[in-house]
C-alpha cells in the first residue's frame, strides 16, 4: 500500500517539486485514510511497538494490485508469454524480437508492471535487440502477495538465468534497487555490457527514512527496519545500497538517469550513486518526475544509444 517507491505518492505530493537540496518530501492535506493510518500506527507504536513494527513492515512490503489501464493490453499484445518458476510463485515473462538476438531485460518499479515499458519496446527492437520484461513478485500476472528487495531481485535473477545472452538490464526505482542491491548478474559469469538505472534510490536505509517520515513515525522505525533486514537476509541493510553492491555486477558501463525534480526519490540520491560507483555516468532530466521519465522519448533514445554504443 504505502511504499516510498510507489506511484501512490503521486496523490500526496506537493504542487511543486521540492528544492534539490531538500531531501524531505512534503505532502499537502492528506486524505482521511492516511491521517487515520498515521494516528493508528503512532498510538500502536507507543503501547505495542513490536506489533506496530510488524504492521508497518507488512504495509511496506505489500503492493496494491492496481486496476489495469486501457493501454496495457495493447502494449503486451505482440509479446510471447511464458512463466518462470520462483519461490514466491510463477513469474510472468514477456518477450519481443528474435530469440537469437541479445536481450535487454526491463525491470519495472513498485506497483508497475511489464506493460509500463511500452515506450521502450519498439526502439529496442529497431536497434536489433530482443526485449524481455517481467512482472515482479506480487505484481501484474505474477504470483505472490508481498515484495521485498531480495525477493524481487531473486525473481529477476531467475528470469535472467533463462534468457541467454544479455546485452543490458534497464531497471526503474524499486526494480533498480533490487537489481543493483542483490545484485543481479548474467548467467554463468558472463559479462553485462550495459546497465541503466532509472530513478534509483541510494539505499534501503534512505527509503526506510522516507517511509518513517511519510507515516510520521520516529527513527526507531528505521533502526528496526535495518535490524529486520539483517535478521532476514544475514546481510546488513547498507550492504544492499546500490553503489555498495552494484559494482560487483561487473557491468561494462553504467548509466544513471534521474530527474532533478523527482518527488519520490530525491535527485541527490542519483548523484550519490554515481559518485560512489566507479565509471557510472549521470544523465539528469528536468520536468519528468519519478514516473514520466519512463515514457519520455528523449530518455528512451539516450538509453538505447547508450546500450548500443
Amino acid at each position: 500500500m504505502l511504499n516510498t517507491y510507489s506511484p501512490a505518492h503521486d496523490f500526496f505530493r506537493a504542487a511543486a517539486p521540492p528544492a534539490l537540496a531538500t531531501p524531505k518530501i512534503r505532502y499537502p492535506s492528506p486524505p482521511p485514510g492516511l491521517r487515520w493510518l498515521r494516528w493508528q500506527l503512532k498510538l500502536l507504536w507507543a503501547v505495542a511497538p513490536n506489533v506496530a513494527f510488524r504492521q508497518a513492515w507488512r504495509l511496506f512490503c505489500t503492493p496494491r494490485r492496481l486496476p489495469v489501464k486501457d493501454w496495457e493490453a495493447p502494449a503486451l499484445a505482440k509479446a510471447r508469454r511464458r512463466t518462470v518458476t520462483y519461490e514466491t510463485g510463477p513469474v510472468a515473462v514477456y518477450e519481443w524480437g528474435p530469440a537469437t538476438a541479445p536481450a535487454v531485460v526491463l525491470v519495472h518499479g513498485w506497483e508497475h508492471r511489464a506493460s509500463f515499458w511500452r515506450a521502450w519496446v519498439r526502439p529496442l527492437l529497431a536497434a536489433g535487440y530482443r526485449v524481455v520484461a517481467l512482472d515482479g513478485p506480487a505484481h501484474g500476472a505474477s504470483g505472490g502477495r508481498a515484495a521485498t528487495l531480495t525477493g524481487f531481485g531473486g525473481a529477476v535473477q531467475a528470469v535472467v538465468d533463462t534468457v541467454g545472452e544479455v546485452r543490458a538490464i534497464v531497471a526503474h526505482s524499486f526494480g533498480a534497487a533490487s537489481v543493483a542491491g542483490l545484485p543481479v548478474r548474467p548467467p554463468a559469469g558472463a559479462p553485462l555490457p550495459r546497465l541503466v538505472l532509472l530513478s534509483a534510490p541510494v539505499s534501503p536505509r534512505a527509503v526506510a527514512e522516507r517511509f518513517a517520515n511519510f507515516l510520521y513515525l520516529s527513527n526507531d522505525l528505521v533502526e528496526r527496519f535495518v535490524g529486520h533486514i539483517q535478521q532476514l537476509t544475514g546481510r546488513s541493510a547498507d550492504s544492499f545500497a546500490a553503489a555498495a553492491a552494484g559494482p560487483s555486477i561487473g557491468a561494462g558501463q553504467v548509466l544513471v538517469v534521474h530527474d532533478e525534480g523527482d518527488e519520490i526519490v530525491p535527485f541527490a540520491e542519483g548523484r550519490q550513486i554515481v559518485a560512489a560507483w566507479p565509471g557510472a555516468v549521470l544523465h539528469a532530466t528536468r520536468g519528468l518526475g519519478h514516473n514520466r521519465i519512463l515514457r519520455d522519448a528523449e530518455v528512451v533514445q539516450a538509453a538505447v544509444a547508450f546500450i548500443t554504443n
